[in-house]
């Protein structure tokens, strides 16, 4: 007996058969070797992290995460390239800050930090820290603040570069302190903490860690970190909010998959994530990196995604910050 026609009925059946595709899929997941992009250059803090998680990862899930660097436009390269990649699980990006900042830097659009990805987990923060030469004739941030203030345009300091998470840090204390401090930007933190050190700047906004052995030897005088807290590892070192009421802004790193990849590989990867990130091992590591380790929900790293994405877009706006 021939079946009769019915409207839409063939596209009923062909969506009923990709969603069991895609739940069949998630039940074997996963089957192959996982992609981590890391839109980093090797052995920085980032890179580190996304290679010292995703080998317990690859360990808990029975499977090999394979750390692939790509770097150009700040990070641009790599992130679009997750961003347009098959939302299956396969595929991840370990982000920074940068992964914000570069789409409300950049006059063209690029990608939505937000709602091109799925949050997996918050892995951990980092510390950053405005940093003085001896001579400044500033013991502390809040005398940096009246020396700006006293002789404004006259101070400068340094930064990664134009755009760089050192660069728009220091721009919201500028903003938030209202002090006048011409930015230098470098081709990276280590050229500016090379000039800083040697006193060609008076300042710079720099990692906490490679800054430490300059700090600890007197070749540079700490003023101030921009985390929410104090390090474990300086706690001597004030943060910027205490002196300046409200500043608060931790390097965050995470991990994400490319938005539409199903509920259920996203809670896979969560998973292996927290558990790797509390096995001695890992734990230990990432201690000895310096770092303050978050883990959490896929949930929670999503909503710090959204209000940092719209916290960043101000200060860019604000910083009249662009790259074309």
């Amino acid at each position: 007996m021939p079946v009769p026609y019915i409207p839409g009925l063939r596209l009923a059946l062909a969506a009923i058969l990709s969603t069991a595709a895609v739940a069949q899929a998630a039940q074997v997941f996963p089957s192959k070797v996982i992609r981590m992009v890391v839109p980093l250059a090797p052995g920085g803090t980032g890179d580190t992290l996304a290679r010292t998680v995703g080998e317990e990862m690859g360990r808990i899930l029975g499977t090999n995460i394979v750390i692939d660097n790509r770097m150009g436009a700040g990070g641009l390269i790599g992130t679009q390239t997750v961003a347009t990649a098959a939302p299956d699980g396969y595929t991840l990006i370990n982000v920074s800050p940068s992964h914000v900042i570069n789409p409300a830097l950049h006059t063209r659009k690029t990608y939505d930090p937000v709602k091109d990805f799925e949050a997996v987990i918050h892995i951990a923060n980092t510390y950053q820290i405005i940093v003085a030469h001896p001579s400044l004739p500033a013991k502390n941030l809040k005398e940096l603040i009246a020396l700006a203030k006293a002789s404004p345009g006259k101070l400068s300091y340094g930064s990664a570069g134009t755009g760089s998470a050192t660069h728009l840090n220091m721009e919201l204390f500028k903003q938030m302190a209202g002090v006048d401090i011409v930015h230098v930007p470098y081709k990276g933190s280590t050229p500016s903490r090379i000039d800083t050190v040697a006193g060609q700047i008076q300042l710079s906004m720099d990692g906490l860690l490679p800054v430490l052995p300059f700090i600890k030897d007197g070749r540079l005088r700490p003023l101030g970190l921009t985390s929410s807290k104090r390090s474990q590892a300086a706690p001597d070192i004030p943060t910027i909010g205490e002196s300046v009421p409200g500043y608060a802004t931790d390097t965050w790193y995470g991990i994400l998959a490319p938005a539409k990849t199903p509920k259920a590989i996203i809670a896979t990867l969560h998973g292996a994530a927290a558990k790797a990130m509390n096995t001695p091992a890992t734990a230990a590591r990432l201690k000895q990196l310096g770092t303050d380790p978050v883990g959490g929900t896929s949930e929670q790293f999503g909503k710090l995604l959204a209000s940092e994405a719209k916290l960043w877009a101000k200060v860019v706006k604000v910083s009249g910050a662009k790259v074309n």
